[in-house]
């Protein structure tokens, strides 16, 4: 399916709602039900069910929690939803320190318009700097 820009914003404007809404249910939504979520090249989260269980982590960390969208981009089949995370870690374990990070998602949209595939980046060493206050 064909997704018009108009369309890939209102989904990117919703999904940023659902990450501020600390519902990881309602992050996992976006997706496809088999759908899935690499960040960093990391192991991805497949499904939903795993996805939800990957915001719920990010969620827990940072319970003030806030994601503004800064861009997003379709070509159709595909977007670039680009992001900005910001929170205090002070979940379990947290370090108690305030971090914002910039970063981006590349969206491959199933034949429904979910989200089929998911790739996130963000700069880890900027992010760790942060989260341990160096």
């Amino acid at each position: 399916m064909s997704v018009s820009q108009t369309e890939a914003d209102a989904r990117a404007r919703g999904y940023t709602a659902a990450w501020c809404s600390r519902n990881p249910d309602a992050v996992a939504a976006f997706f496809a039900p088999e759908g899935r979520i690499t960040i960093n090249d990391g192991e991805p989260s497949h499904g939903r069910d795993e996805i939800a269980e990957m915001a719920r982590g990010f969620m827990q960390a940072f319970p003030d929690l806030v994601v503004r969208m800064d861009d997003i981009r379709s070509t159709g089949t595909h977007a670039v939803f680009r992001w900005t995370l910001e929170g205090h870690n002070t979940g379990p374990d947290g370090t108690g320190r305030h971090v914002q990070i910039g970063g981006f998602e590349y969206w491959r949209y199933d034949e429904a318009g979910l989200v089929a595939e998911s790739r996130g980046h963000f700069d880890v060493d900027d992010y760790e700097r942060q989260l341990n206050g160096e």
